[in-house]
C-alpha cells in the first residue's frame, strides 16, 4: 500500500490592517481542498510579527504565532498587507524573509505583500505583481523590478497577486498543479467561484470601458497610457502605436474626451499622482519620478493648476 504524502505546510504572515478579503480568498480555498478531497492536503500556519490576535483593516483578524516561533519547515510562506505596505518594513520581518530565502522556502506576496519581499531583497530576477494601486510606486522605489499588472504571477519559487478576489484565482492554479483540475474545480465551485481568471486577466475594468469610449483606437491610447504612466510617450509614439496618424487622434480625443490627447494624459498622471500622495508616504520628489513629471517643481506647478493647492498642502489635508 503506498502511503499518502504528508500536508503541505502553508504559512500566512499577516502585517497589521491586512486586507481581510485578500486572506480569506487565499485561506478558504486550501481549507476547502482538504474538505472535498476528505484528505489534509494542506496544513494552514498564521503568523504575525508578534503574534496573538492581528486585526484586519475592519478588525477582523486571525489569531497568529510569532513569526520567530515558527513551528518547523514551511512549504511555502505568503505575505498578506494591505492599507501602505511600503510602511511595513519591520526589520526582523525582513530579515525573517530573507532567511527563508536562503533556507529555499518559496516565498508569496497577496495585495500588498509583494511590497515587503521586495523590501527584503528576495525578488531579484523573479516576475511579480501587487495591488494595481502600488504599482507605480513600486516601479518608483525598484525600477529594475519586473513588475506586471497581473492577477497573479507564479516565477518559479514566488507566488505574487493583486488582492481582493485574485487569491482565488491563484489558488484554483496551485491546486490544479499539485492535485489536479478535477478538485481545482470542485474547490471553485464550492466558493461559486465559476469564471476562474487567467493570471493574464486585467486588476481593473479598462480605462475605455469606464470612459464610455468605443473607437479601437482610442480604446489602444487609453491602455497605453495607462501603461506608461512614469515614461509618458509622445503624441506621435501613441498615434503611431495606435495605428492612426497624430492628426486623427487628435480630432478622437476632442469628440471623445473632450480634451486633446497631451492634456488627458497629463490629467490622468496627475490623478495617479494624488491617489499616491493621499494613500502613501512616498516622498513628493519621488511621486514627480513615478508620474512622469521629472523634477519637483514643474510637477507642484501641475500639480496646483490641477487641484487648487500644491502637493504638500494637499496631503496634510486628506490626513487631517
Amino acid at each position: 500500500m503506498s502511503r499518502r504524502s504528508p500536508a503541505r505546510r502553508i504559512g500566512f504572515l499577516f502585517t497589521p490592517d491586512f486586507a481581510l478579503m485578500s486572506a480569506a480568498s487565499a485561506v478558504e480555498p486550501l481549507r476547502a481542498a482538504n474538505l472535498l478531497s476528505g484528505r489534509d492536503l494542506y496544513e494552514l500556519i498564521f503568523l504575525s510579527s508578534e503574534g496573538g490576535l492581528l486585526r484586519s483593516s475592519v478588525l477582523g483578524g486571525f489569531e497568529t504565532r510569532p513569526l520567530s516561533e515558527m513551528p518547523g519547515q514551511l512549504d511555502l510562506l505568503f505575505v498578506v498587507s494591505g492599507g501602505d505596505p511600503m510602511q511595513a518594513t519591520d526589520p526582523a520581518t525582513l530579515a525573517a524573509l530573507r532567511r527563508l530565502a536562503r533556507q529555499g522556502v518559496p516565498l508569496g506576496g497577496i495585495s500588498g505583500g509583494a511590497a515587503l519581499l521586495a523590501a527584503a531583497g528576495v525578488m531579484q530576477d523573479r516576475r511579480y505583481t501587487i495591488h494595481w494601486m502600488h504599482v507605480d510606486e513600486m516601479r518608483s522605489l525598484y525600477p529594475e523590478a519586473m513588475i506586471e499588472r497581473r492577477l497573479f504571477v507564479i516565477d518559479r519559487d514566488r507566488y505574487t497577486c493583486a488582492g481582493g478576489m485574485a487569491p482565488l484565482d491563484m489558488m484554483h492554479a496551485l491546486i490544479t498543479a499539485e492535485h489536479g483540475a478535477e478538485l481545482a474545480r470542485a474547490v471553485s465551485d464550492w466558493f461559486i467561484h465559476t469564471g476562474i481568471r487567467s493570471a493574464e486577466a486585467p486588476q481593473q475594468q479598462s480605462p475605455a470601458r469606464s470612459l464610455g469610449v468605443t473607437h479601437p483606437a482610442l480604446e489602444a491610447m487609453l491602455d497605453l497610457m495607462s501603461s506608461h504612466i512614469a515614461d509618458p510617450l509622445t503624441l506621435e509614439d501613441l498615434a503611431k502605436l495606435s495605428g492612426v496618424s497624430a492628426r486623427q487622434l487628435e480630432r478622437l480625443s476632442r469628440a471623445q474626451l473632450g480634451q486633446s490627447v497631451m492634456a488627458f494624459y497629463r490629467g490622468l498622471r496627475l490623478d495617479k499622482a494624488d491617489e499616491i500622495l493621499r494613500r502613501s508616504s512616498l516622498g513628493i520628489d519621488a511621486i514627480a519620478q513615478a508620474t512622469g513629471f521629472g523634477e519637483r517643481s514643474p510637477f507642484s506647478r501641475a500639480f496646483r493648476r490641477r487641484f487648487g493647492s500644491g502637493p504638500a498642502a494637499r496631503r496634510k489635508a486628506a490626513r487631517g
